[in-house]
């Protein structure tokens, strides 16, 4: 009698693979909110979900049965506080699944959303000039997601991409400048659209609006961002949430470049 209160300790092969399926789950759901506001919630829901289990194996019935109800009930309400966290998640293991992008592109014949070889140039350029007269920047280059919602926040251009009219654009008295600008497919798709701000706690104090909201929507979606530092003149380039220093104009152009290659991959 006495072990019978401890016979769930006994494993078998199909307990240890249940434990090592929930430990992945934890660890990659970790991994997506680590330094989000959402941390705090995960941790608090892990700690009542170890309160039921050790209640169930332990005969505490009515313990159990308060944990289950918090639980069931909290669960609706889980999904709309972890929404941006489930969305980027699901987002993010669907744009790594590289067979089901190529079967898709060649499925619907998905138009390529990346620039040619004049159109970086003529963004490097414009970039440049911007840096040296200190002027803010914000140019988003999608490369497989949509990113239907950002462009209908704007005002839609449908313009060739050419270096004039990007500085025309973030001109500081031009209308249009206070925002992003979104170009695929060697177009100028739009102007002023809204991008989402990151929550992350880690983000440095310098980095202002533009950079928050650049590292947001690269969080969200697998677009890449070049930003113009109003304040500094420098330039970045943000890809997964990652701000890569731009050194130079070159740089600038390989980074560009290389989200043609990624989509030439996805598509094969």
């Amino acid at each position: 009698m006495p072990l019978a209160s401890t016979s769930f300790l006994h494993l078998g092969i199909v307990d240890i693979l249940d434990i090592l399926f929930v430990a992945v789950i934890l660890y990659w759901v970790f991994r997506w909110i680590r330094g989000t506001s959402a941390m705090n919630i995960f941790l608090a829901i892990i700690i009542l979900l170890v309160i039921r289990i050790i209640a169930v194996a332990t005969g505490m019935e009515l313990l159990s049965t308060l944990m289950g109800t918090v639980l069931d009930v909290g669960a609706i309400a889980i999904i709309v506080i972890f929404q941006p966290e489930i969305r980027r998640f699901l987002n993010r293991m669907g744009s790594r699944t590289e067979a089901g992008k190529s079967f898709l592109n060649k499925l619907f014949r998905r138009q390529e959303q990346g620039v040619g070889s004049i159109s970086i140039n003529e963004i490097a350029e414009a970039c440049k000039e911007m840096s040296q007269q200190k002027v803010g920047a914000l140019i988003v280059l999608p490369n497989n997601d949509s990113l239907e919602e950002i462009i209908e926040s704007g005002d839609k251009v449908d313009a060739v991409i050419s270096k004039r009219l990007i500085l025309n654009i973030f001109f500081k008295n031009s209308p249009l400048h206070d925002g992003a600008m979104i170009i695929a497919s060697d177009r100028i798709v739009a102007a002023r659209c809204t991008l989402p701000i990151s929550d992350r706690a880690d983000i440095p104090a310098h980095m202002g609006l533009r950079h928050k909201a650049a590292i947001g929507v690269s969080e969200k979606t697998d677009a890449s961002v070049v930003v113009v530092s109003e304040e500094t003149g420098n330039i970045s380039f943000i890809r997964e949430g990652t701000v890569i220093p731009v050194t130079s104009i070159n740089r600038l152009k390989l980074y560009i470049g290389n989200i043609n290659e990624d989509n030439q991959q996805a598509g094969k």
